[in-house]
């Protein structure tokens, strides 16, 4: 799991990249084929005047998200992807069992987490706070993150029952998908490590374009993510792509 969530410094890098990727050594890559787009040109300031540098990037889709981590791990030649909803969920209790990542003590948000009380109504730079028992920073707080899966409501009480790896797989639908972790605008009660929400229409409501795009929100300001590299990958999410496009519903 990334010790950090994906910055503007690192996200950029990819927005803007021009870079002709190379094809897996051993062959060559036929025309169109595992090929790596990158965003569009936003609707506005898509940092909405928070800054960028090593500010979380915001406002991006969960397409935007996954196909992030397939050129992230075209670039290294590593296969980054989206934690599943279990992944991430584990990571930020770090072996803990009190609802927070640092534990059960509610006091000690100011230290470890920007929330509506502390963040000044803004994102702020990555790894300032203290991180969970694993080192990993701002699990809880700053942006609410992507995870892989999208959103059920009865998805832990269905999945619960015997998964091993569970994970429901994202489909050609723009929404609904989930995000973990709460944001720099919620409570404490929203930065619970089981807290879940869902991703809605709502997130674009001031996109005027027809059909609007499957790359920013234009009302998301909330919204980042980071990323994970499996150690022993699950065979359903090997290669796994975003399949929304912009006639996805």
């Amino acid at each position: 799991m990334s010790k950090y969530e994906v910055s503007w410094d690192l996200y950029d890098a990819f927005r803007l990249d021009n870079v002709k990727v190379p094809p897996p050594s051993g062959g060559s890559a036929h025309p169109g084929v595992d090929a790596i787009t990158r965003p569009t040109p936003p609707y506005g300031d898509k940092s909405f005047g928070f800054g960028k540098g090593t500010r979380p990037a915001i406002s991006m889709t969960h397409h935007a998200a996954m196909e992030f981590t397939h050129w992230l791990s075209r670039m290294t030649g590593h296969a980054y992807r989206l934690p599943t909803e279990a992944e991430w969920e584990y990571a930020c209790l770090a072996g803990g069992e009190g609802p927070w990542p640092w534990g059960d003590d509610e006091d000690a948000v100011e230290e470890h987490a920007w929330y509506l009380d502390n963040a000044d109504f803004q994102t702020q730079p990555v790894g300032e706070l203290a991180p969970n028992a694993w080192g990993i920073h701002d699990p809880a707080g700053n942006v609410a993150e992507w995870v892989l899966d999208r959103y059920e409501p009865d998805a832990w009480t269905r999945l619960a029952e015997g998964a091993e790896r569970p994970v429901v797989l994202p489909g050609i639908e723009r929404y609904p998908d989930v995000v973990k972790g709460g944001s720099w605008d919620d409570l404490p009660v929203a930065l619970r490590c089981a807290a879940r929400r869902a991703s809605e229409p709502g997130w674009s409501r001031r996109d005027p374009q027809i059909p609007q795009s499957i790359w920013w929100h234009t009302d998301a300001t909330f919204v980042g993510f980071r990323v994970v590299r499996a150690y022993e990958e699950d065979e359903r999410l090997v290669g796994l792509r975003s399949e929304v496009t912009e006639d996805s519903p």
